[in-house]
């Protein structure tokens, strides 16, 4: 009787896609989506300067994102996974992620199997998480400014708003 009762409250009901899936499908096309995706807020974009990262540091760290697919389990990218798809040899990746590790963006993490042998390292990315997290309110109040000038009054209305204020 049991089982009946679990057969019954285990039906799947299958969902919509999502508009945002729609509307991916429809910019990249469907089989490039089945490839899999990964959400990145447009922050790491607009703050690459101010993240002082350079086109192969951000790509690098890029690569390492497309790996953590959930916050509690954090990427571990093998740095000749890494290397094949940035076209880098192994070390050129462990020189740009300690360089990001420098800049306070990635921690590793040694790992070691049971047998002592060593495992591919985990990437922490609290780091640039937190730094992104500093920088939005600047970045918001920029993207706000633009938005008010760009409306009727412009700028002279903006200020007048910011005086009362004050």
């Amino acid at each position: 009787m049991a089982d009946k009762q679990t057969a019954q409250t285990a039906t799947v009901i299958p969902l919509r896609p999502s508009e945002t899936s729609k509307a991916s499908e429809k910019k990249w096309g469907k089989a490039v989506m089945k490839l899999g995706f990964t959400v990145l807020p447009s922050l790491i974009f607009r703050a690459q300067a101010r993240l002082g990262l350079t086109p192969t540091h951000l790509a690098v760290l890029l690569q390492i994102a497309d790996y953590w697919w959930d916050q509690e389990r954090k990427p571990y990218p093998g740095t000749k996974a890494l290397g094949e798809r940035l076209d880098l040899s192994p070390r050129q990746v462990r020189r740009h992620v300690a360089d990001l590790e420098k800049a306070g963006l990635v921690k590793r993490i040694e790992r070691r199997a049971a047998h002592r042998g060593k495992l591919t390292n985990v990437y922490d990315l609290s780091g640039l998480v937190e730094k992104l997290k500093k920088l939005e309110p600047e970045f918001r109040e920029v993207q706000e400014m633009k938005r008010n000038v760009s409306r009727r009054g412009g700028l002279a209305k903006h200020k007048q708003q910011e005086e009362k204020k004050a």
